[in-house]
């Protein structure tokens, strides 16, 4: 259980400030994205970035159990499959990324799931 208190209080703050910031600024979080999808280089070492991440958190933390520290499991294995995703098919990504910017609200919609994910683990980690 330490293993999952010391995660969630890393990732709990990370996505909760990504969550504010993509509810306060949707225009400029969209704009970011765009640009973001433009870049071959960027999509292949943010891929990079998720999947050394994502294999930290599954090879310290693959804990399938029905209790809260499966989101941090569920989370990890979510980064490993971005990760490779991106590493290997960054024309996938763009052509995903781009059909979701499309779609108005999706940033919002976005927000406010990373807000509730955030804000529990935060709540788990730091209470």
């Amino acid at each position: 259980m330490a293993m999952s208190i010391w995660i969630a209080k890393l990732l709990g703050p990370v996505m909760l400030v990504a969550a504010v910031a993509m509810l306060a600024s949707p225009k400029a979080i969209h704009a970011l994205a765009e640009e973001f999808l433009k870049s071959r280089a960027l999509i292949f070492v943010t891929g990079v970035i998720a999947l050394v991440t994502g294999l930290a958190i599954v090879n310290t933390h693959n804990r399938w159990i029905a209790d809260w520290p499966v989101i941090i499991t569920l989370v990890g294995w979510a980064m490993v499959i971005g990760g490779v995703v991106r590493m290997v098919s960054p024309t996938a990504v763009v052509t995903i990324g781009n059909a979701m910017l499309d779609k108005p609200g999706v940033i919002r919609v976005g927000g406010v799931v990373w807000a509730l994910i955030g804000a529990f683990l935060t709540y788990k980690g730091y209470a």
